[in-house]
């Protein structure tokens, strides 16, 4: 398909960022969305696609192939494995170089219609335009929940401003794009690193839609995981609470320990109870443990930053392709 206007050859240039893994099912609908937004744009912007597939093992990277061979405007990535959604948005943010970027989902969750609302704001001046969620169409009311109180405890816990209800569905001004590029840190989580590098935001309201097709990638585990990834990489506030707590425990066993002491010097030697001494015990091993825990996650943050991996190893682009006809 052709829809070039030789009145947007001297617009902005925006590129749409699609991080996808095992999306066969989906990707034939994402491209006439996305042929379709840049056909009927009226907007002086000139749209550039970039697909960076994370390891599928399903038709993905077959169908992505055939799709930029025909369209000088979209490129594609393939990582030679799965590395995760970060690392893969990440490779994607490093060969960027248009004068602003849109992150978007493959599953069409977040619909590629409202692009163009979100480039009004852009061209208003806006640096950092993110999407937020007033519903969420086809998750149940738990994920929801959860998903509401995850972002209310890192609000908590840190000292930036923490966008509510937003996923990686946001538009960036090229400013940001360069931000990001320079931060190469392993262990990423680009929700807080949004919100870290600052520049001028909006918010963008909009309803989420149901997947298209297939299925959800983001397990319970996984959810879970990736909120411990935001909170040990955004912010030492469990650090600190591992001190404040020993802290305190440290004090309260120190008066009853005086309590104790006075009670035995006044009424004589006073055996104390089997339970409740399995409690203190139980209690305090349990602070420890978690403690500990904590400990760990930072620690190891630390070993897999000092290793100085990549944090993605490139299999294919779209430029051998080219090259080869």
């Amino acid at each position: 398909m052709s829809c070039d206007n030789p009145m947007r050859r001297s617009a902005r240039t925006l590129t749409v960022l699609v991080p996808c893994w095992n999306e066969g099912d989906v990707l034939p609908t994402l491209f006439a969305r996305l042929e379709a937004l840049r056909c009927n744009e009226t907007r002086p912007i000139t749209y550039a696609f970039l697909f960076v597939d994370d390891g599928s093992k399903d038709s993905s990277q077959s169908l992505i192939r055939e799709y930029v061979q025909t369209r000088p405007y979209a490129h594609y990535i393939f990582l030679s494995r799965n590395f995760g959604k970060e690392q893969a948005m990440f490779a994607g943010i490093e060969h960027v170089d248009t004068d602003g970027m849109v992150i978007i989902d493959a599953d069409l969750q977040d619909p590629p219609e409202r692009i163009g609302q979100m480039a009004d704001l852009w061209m208003q001046g806006y640096e950092d335009v993110y999407a937020r969620r007033r519903t969420r169409q086809g998750e149940h009311w738990f994920k929801t929940a959860t998903s509401h109180a995850y972002y209310a405890l890192l609000q908590a816990v840190s000292n930036v401003e923490i966008q509510k209800d937003t996923g990686d569905f946001r538009l960036l001004d090229r400013k940001c794009v360069q931000a990001l590029q320079r931060l190469g840190e392993s262990e990423r989580n680009s929700k807080a690193l949004f919100s870290w590098i600052g520049f001028r935001k909006i918010e963008f309201v909009y309803d989420r839609d149901e997947r298209v097709a297939g299925r959800t990638k983001w397990s319970f585990g996984k959810l879970v995981r990736l909120a411990l990834d935001g909170i040990t990489s955004f912010t030492t506030m469990p650090l600190r609470a591992a001190t404040w707590l020993g802290g305190v425990i440290s004090l309260i066993s120190i008066a009853y320990a005086l309590v104790i002491t006075v009670r035995t010097l006044t009424t004589g030697i006073d055996v104390p109870g089997y339970a409740s001494t399995m409690v203190v015990v139980l209690m305090l091993g349990g602070m420890q443990l978690l403690s500990l825990g904590v400990l760990g996650e930072y620690i190891a943050r630390i070993f897999n930053q000092t290793k100085g991996r990549p944090n993605y190893l490139i299999e294919e682009d779209d430029s051998e392709m080219r090259r080869a006809a």
